[in-house]
């Protein structure tokens, strides 16, 4: 097959593995992010060039102008396959894919991957255990649902990512008080029952509508712990051959298959309840984990999900058989916090499990590797009381994502 052009899409700074391994393998790669982000380093040797969407590139009116920008680049460029690197970008390539009739994930299945409300209402049937929930629709059905089911409860905006907007209310008039502030928005969230867990993330790769790489992992600290609680984000990996690891592949292949999806990386979170034992099924998103859990996936398995989505991307755009990578079958673990100095002393933490070492301001975070997974937890929880006596700052969650 000739060349393929590739179109991806980061209104965020990231993906710079996927556009390098997707230029390696011969393919045309096109960049379409916000113009805030022009004097990132992104990776230039592997962009062919580059297309900007005006600031704040998620606002309604962008989206048109998306659309006919690259109409009109299209006249002299062709486009064959689409890839949104950002959970923000999913429905632009969605609708990109829909109105220029290029293969892959449509607006109907894109919404399983970010929008809270459907994803719950497919997996509920789909016979998957959610969260008890409802929306705000209706205002009889929402006095019901708080009358019937026990507080506390989240009212989580439907379509933002990680912890963005989640507000937990403790009774039927705190719940009322808060879906009034919303306002005109309030169609924009949902409500469900808050029940505590153990939570785990399922990083997975697809190919024909079967997950043909997964590694499961659990948080320490959920985001939405640290995110409303100022806390040290900490997650390890789980290994490969336990009951517990069995059963979340297997809750996450139905989720995936319900949802449609066939060709893409995904990350997706449960909780196995305190209250009854159970598995459910939080969210899910059509792309490779943040907050550097691709890395820590990568320090367990010896897999870049980066790199090997351009892969599977590739091959399925030139109809070759993908053959997935070998996990390498290693631990691995991610702590990561807020600082108060600007640039941080890591060479302070020099066990030779160190895999990774954060680099951004006010930020302190390091990766371990090790065959031993007793090892990774006492070493991150170590490393959990010292970041907090010698680094640790909290901020208030912004009402919007910045990063």
């Amino acid at each position: 097959m000739s060349q393929l052009s590739f179109l991806c899409i980061a209104t965020f700074f990231k993906g710079q593995d996927f556009m390098k391994a997707c230029k390696e393998l011969g393919n045309t790669v096109y960049l379409l992010t916000d113009q805030k982000l022009a004097d990132e380093a992104w990776p230039r040797e592997s962009i062919d060039e580059f297309f900007f969407l005006p600031s704040p590139s998620n606002a309604p009116d962008v989206l048109d102008q998306m659309i006919m920008g690259l109409a009109h680049a299209m006249r002299s460029r062709r486009i064959d396959r689409v890839v949104a690197l950002d959970d923000f970008d999913v429905e632009k390539g969605a609708l990109i894919r829909e109105t220029f009739r290029i293969d892959g994930m449509g607006q109907t299945t894109a919404r399983y991957f970010r929008d809270k409300l459907a994803m719950r209402t497919r997996a509920f049937a789909a016979g998957i255990r959610v969260p008890t929930f409802c929306s705000l629709f209706h205002d009889e059905t929402v006095t019901a649902f708080l009358q019937t089911t026990e507080a506390p409860w989240l009212i989580k905006p439907r379509s933002e990512a990680s912890a963005t907007g989640i507000r937990k209310v403790h009774s039927l008039d705190e719940a009322w008080s808060a879906i009034h502030l919303l306002g005109e928005n309030r169609h924009n969230y949902l409500i469900e029952e808050f029940k505590p867990g153990k939570v785990y993330h399922v990083d997975s790769l697809s190919v024909d509508g079967n997950a043909v790489f997964t590694r499961v992992s659990q948080y320490l600290a959920t985001p939405m712990e640290v995110s409303h609680g100022g806390g040290v984000f900490r997650t390890v990996t789980l290994p490969l051959d336990t009951p517990e690891t069995d059963a979340l592949r297997q809750i996450n292949d139905q989720v995936l298959s319900a949802f449609g999806m066939r060709y893409s990386a995904s990350h997706s979170e449960y909780i196995r309840g305190d209250h009854d034992g159970e598995l459910y099924f939080l969210e899910t998103a059509s792309r490779v984990g943040g907050a550097h859990i691709a890395e820590m996936v990568e320090a367990a398995s010896g897999v870049n999900l980066w790199r090997e989505w351009a892969k599977l991307e590739t091959a399925i755009a030139r109809k070759e058989h993908y053959v997935p990578p070998v996990d390498t079958g290693r631990h691995s673990g991610l702590i990561v916090s807020l600082a108060r100095q600007q640039w941080p002393d890591l060479s302070v933490f020099s066990d030779p499990e160190i895999f990774w070492r954060i680099n951004r301001e006010y930020h302190v975070g390091l990766i371990t590797q090790s065959d031993d997974r007793g090892r990774i937890r006492t070493l991150l929880d170590d490393y959990m009381h010292r970041i907090y006596a010698e680094f640790h700052a909290s901020a208030p969650l912004p009402d919007k994502p910045t990063s």
